[in-house]
């Protein structure tokens, strides 16, 4: 029996999620909240398996509480919220890189009920197999990192482009390596992230607000030798993103490993590509999506690395790399940026 705390300001919400979960045999619903402010107080008391947890609420946030309840008595927490509102997507950014697992979008009243009863459901079970991570937020890393490094010539670099894969815990986990990455990182990244696309429409904004370099979706066309300031290409939702020569490439071709964009379409596209020595990352995520595709990297040349699995909120995508033997060399989440910028050809500095 999976015991749910119940978080949200609107009362109609809140039943509705209730009767979905009171209806279900594997879910027993422990208490609601109307704020967080009520929801830290009964997390601390009932200690539930789960909180489904709103955003915007009166008295105290739904970030502030999930900052809270993750630094104090970590929960696993579905985010439910609304994706129209940009201020309201930024806080849902931040409360997945506070430690909440994933997002889900709350009912408009439009949609097809049991399609929408049936997503609820097995989204909650998903996120209650994800082990409990305690989650202590820092703010200020990635100035301090990067100042430890100095530019070599990256000329003499082997290396010349970038590609990171990430699904369930991406968003945390890519902002970490982002965070600790200069503005002037000298090789163009491309990445695929697992989101729905209701909820993606402003991670570039937030990955740029929060990090020093500049983080853009992805339009299709763009030629990586003239990207001028722009660090990060990200792929749209709900599209596949891969590289054609020197300029890269959006298509909506059927989906790979159930997924659209797919990490495997984008690494096998820079595997075949003789343009570039890549560097092919796989990050933390359910599935073995982007593991094939790593496999390729590695077999023409490329370098790569899979997250460990401590640092993981998942460890399916990079075991599967691994595996395979896919995978050059196996890093925690701070570890990755350092061997990104060796092989960028920066180094620690020695003063």
């Amino acid at each position: 029996m999976i015991r749910v705390l119940v978080v949200d300001d609107s009362l109609t919400v809140r039943k509705r999620i209730v009767e979905v979960l009171e209806e279900h045999p594997d879910f027993e619903v422990i208490g609601e909240a109307k704020n967080g402010r009520e929801s830290i107080h009964l997390a601390e008391a009932y200690k539930p398996d789960l909180i489904t947890m709103d955003m915007m609420m009166p008295e105290m946030t739904g970030l502030s509480a999930t900052e809270y309840i993750m630094a104090h008595c970590p929960t696993r927490i579905l985010i439910v919220s609304s994706s129209t509102n940009r201020g309201e997507l930024l806080k849902t950014y931040d409360a997945l890189a506070a430690g909440a697992v994933s997002v889900f979008e709350k009912p408009t009243g439009e949609e097809e009920a049991e399609k929408w009863e049936a997503a609820l459901i097995n989204e909650l079970k998903m996120v209650s197999r994800i082990p409990v991570i305690r989650h202590l937020k820092g703010k200020g890393l990635h100035k301090e990192r990067a100042e430890q490094y100095t530019r070599g010539n990256q000329k003499n670099s082997k290396y010349n482009l970038v590609a990171i894969g990430a699904s369930t815990g991406g968003p945390q986990t890519i902002l970490k390596i982002f965070q600790a990455l200069p503005a002037d990182f000298p090789i163009p990244i491309l990445c695929v992230l697992h989101i729905s696309p209701d909820f993606s429409s402003s991670l570039p904004d937030w990955f740029s607000l929060n990090s020093d370099l500049k983080v853009e979706f992805a339009q299709g066309g763009e030629n990586l030798v003239d990207c001028g300031n722009t660090n990060v290409f990200l792929a749209p939702g709900d599209y596949h993103l891969c590289l054609h020569g020197q300029a890269l490439k959006l298509t909506q071709d059927p989906p790979q490993n159930f997924c659209r964009p797919s990490v495997d379409v984008l690494f096998e596209s820079i595997a075949r590509n003789t343009h570039y020595s890549p560097i092919g990352v796989l990050l933390t995520g359910m599935g073995k999506d982007g593991a094939r595709g790593m496999k390729a990297v590695r077999d023409k040349g490329g370098f790569t690395i899979a997250q460990d699995e401590e640092s993981c909120i998942v460890f399916g995508m990079p075991k599967e790399a691994i595996t395979l033997g896919a995978v050059e060399v196996v890093l925690s989440a701070e570890e990755i940026a350092d061997e990104l910028m060796r092989l960028a050809n920066w180094s620690a500095r020695k003063d």
